[in-house]
């Protein structure tokens, strides 16, 4: 193993997010500002997952055009590029490095089984592209390449990290060596607010969707965000008292997920507040909260936007420390398969 390969392994959290444009509240409160509270927890390295977004076909300037705008959203929303790693993902050629070399490792029944690769591919499966099969193992890359000892995930991506565990335990087994460490799931941060449609309360707020009174979007302006609120679909029935209560309520349960985390408090806990009142109350304070967060968010995205010099600095700085951070475990890697 390279001299210079830390013998002690340095508690650190990897994540990743496609850099896929026009950001919108589901981003923010199911992954972004979970980020940013991170920040201060553990050393944080933080990427622009451009190399996944070759799954399907994106036209090369959509593509770049996308980096930035995730970019600036990601400082905006809180990301400190001096305090945090943040590059892009394609800037450290370790990660498509690693990814080959652990195609190695992984085997074609654990990729065959992952739920993502069922949904996506669908009945196509011969249509789809050997990226979006490959998926779970440059994300295993993505992760072990920074040996970090947590990695924070929604429910959708825990089989993921189940199978990088799979791939570090069998490629320090079969290798005899104590490379990889199996990652845990990140606790910390507080909890990732799974944020559903204004539409639809059982599904996904997503930029897909035609309608895009279905979404708030962070680069919405206040009135537009209180419209949106004003016309979320509800129930005629008052807000409970308790938590049960919400049961068989999706666009109630939504909407009060959406303030708890919008004001950093427990689902419990504005139900206190609001317990016995009806949405005509309780959306005007709810659109109120969003405004107070998403105001200060979009002023600073704007002003990212419009210098595109400084978001590539920072891109450049984030990723020559990745690289550096990367490089012992690529050519321990390496070593450990008889490769040069």
């Amino acid at each position: 193993m390279p001299a210079d390969f830390p013998s002690v392994p340095v508690t650190r959290v990897v994540s990743g997010i496609q850099p896929t444009g026009n950001l919108h509240l589901g981003n923010l409160l199911g992954a972004i500002l979970r980020w940013v509270k991170m920040q201060d927890d553990a050393p944080c390295f933080f990427f622009l997952a451009d190399l996944h977004s070759l799954s399907e076909h994106v036209p090369a300037e959509v593509r770049r055009a996308n980096i930035r705008e995730m970019a600036a959203a990601l400082i905006a929303s809180g990301i400190d590029p001096a305090k945090s790693v943040l590059f892009v993902q394609s800037a450290v050629p370790a990660h498509a490095e690693l990814c080959w070399l652990l195609n190695g490792t992984a085997r074609m029944g654990w990729l065959s089984r992952m739920t993502q690769w069922k949904d996506k591919s669908g009945k196509n499966k011969e249509g789809a592209s050997v990226a979006l099969f490959d998926y779970p193992v440059l994300q295993a890359a993505d992760i072990l390449v920074y040996r970090p000892s947590h990695v924070p995930v929604g429910e959708d991506q825990k089989q993921h990290i189940e199978l990088t565990r799979d791939i570090a335990i069998k490629f320090n087994t079969d290798c005899d060596v104590d490379l990889f460490i199996p990652p845990e799931p990140y606790i910390g941060g507080g909890t990732a607010a799974r944020v559903m449609s204004l539409r639809d309360g059982t599904a996904k707020m997503s930029k897909s969707d035609p309608s895009d009174m279905s979404r708030i979007n962070l680069i919405d302006d206040d009135d537009t965000i209180a419209s949106k609120i004003r016309k979320a679909r509800t129930d005629p029935d008052p807000l409970p008292s308790e938590l049960e209560g919400l049961d068989g309520r999706p666009e109630a349960r939504n909407l009060v997920g959406i303030m708890a985390a919008a004001t950093d408090r427990s689902e419990q806990d504005v139900l206190r507040d609001f317990a016995g009142q009806g949405f005509g109350a309780f959306k005007p304070v709810l659109a109120d909260a969003l405004i107070a967060l998403l105001a200060p968010i979009r002023s600073r995205l704007v002003e990212l936007r419009s210098d595109a010099a400084a978001l590539d600095a920072h891109l450049s700085d984030g990723a020559q420390r990745a690289r550096e951070a990367a490089a012992p475990t690529l050519a321990a890697a390496k070593q450990a398969l008889g490769l040069l």
